[in-house]
């Protein structure tokens, strides 16, 4: 087994009063955010954040894996917990196991994501009898829904499947569920219904954990939406830095002598 899986304490984590969850893909963001998540998902939003992709649905297995690896090999203290990515899953519990089991083996991550909820019991169920740890992800499914994040559970079908969907991906052992941009009326009402850990992503402080996009949080990205919120001005102070650059070549002062060999 992959030392990087043993160093990791999963029932350590979930028995905590709250749970830290951000993302990374970079070296730099990865050896940042190990100093304080407890989980860190290495997100196929990778697509629209690194790549400048209009979806998550264009990421690949190849570019997970390469990122997955980097992440896995510059941590230490998180849980790494890895996208599959849209069209690596949804044809066959096989092909689903076969993918995971290449994205674990390839990266030493210590677990797989998969948006759904009925439609993928079957194969989640799969994949946790086969020994791989699963999260799930319910709620608005972004490998579903392009454009601007939707608000789920508005329409009572939608608030009758969630209750439906949790409770078939507690049966088919999942260690815990994301919940995006959910109604908090409705999160607040799942906190209570199931016993799996939550993780919330714009739905409700009342979920075990909470889960953001780093570079969001630190202004490194144009995203908007209701449940972001900056921390940090990353183009701000960063352009401060880069115009003191910029003269300093200009006017000859770098590189100085302790800068040359």
């Amino acid at each position: 087994m992959n030392k990087k899986l043993k160093n990791k304490s999963l029932t350590k984590i979930l028995g905590k009063p709250s749970i830290l969850c951000l993302t990374a893909y970079t070296v730099p963001i990865a050896k940042l955010v190990d100093k304080y998540a407890d989980i860190i998902l290495v997100g196929d939003s990778v697509g629209p954040v690194i790549y400048g992709l209009k979806s998550t649905r264009d990421v690949t297995l190849e570019m997970m894996i390469l990122h997955a690896r980097s992440v896995v090999k510059n941590t230490k203290n998180s849980f790494v917990v890895v996208d599959m990515p849209f069209g690596t899953y949804e044809k066959s519990k096989r092909e689903a196991l076969k993918n995971a089991k290449k994205i674990i083996s390839l990266t030493g991550a210590n677990a797989v994501k998969l948006e759904g909820g009925e439609k993928l019991h079957k194969t989640i169920q799969y994949l946790t009898n086969n020994k791989i740890k699963v999260m799930g992800h319910l709620g608005m499914l972004p490998q579903s829904n392009f454009g601007k994040p939707k608000v789920y559970g508005k329409k009572q079908s939608e608030k009758n499947q969630i209750f439906k969907d949790i409770s078939l991906l507690e049966k088919a052992g999942v260690f815990a569920v994301v919940i995006e941009c959910t109604l908090k009326s409705l999160v607040d009402q799942l906190v209570k219904f199931s016993e799996l850990p939550l993780i919330g992503i714009g739905a409700s402080s009342t979920c075990k954990g909470q889960i953001v996009v780093t570079e969001d949080i630190l202004g490194m990205t144009e995203f908007d939406s209701k449940f972001t919120k900056k921390y940090f001005d990353f183009f701000e102070l960063t352009q401060k830095s880069l115009k003191k650059f910029t003269n300093d070549v200009n006017t000859k002062k770098y590189p100085s002598k302790k800068q040359c060999y």
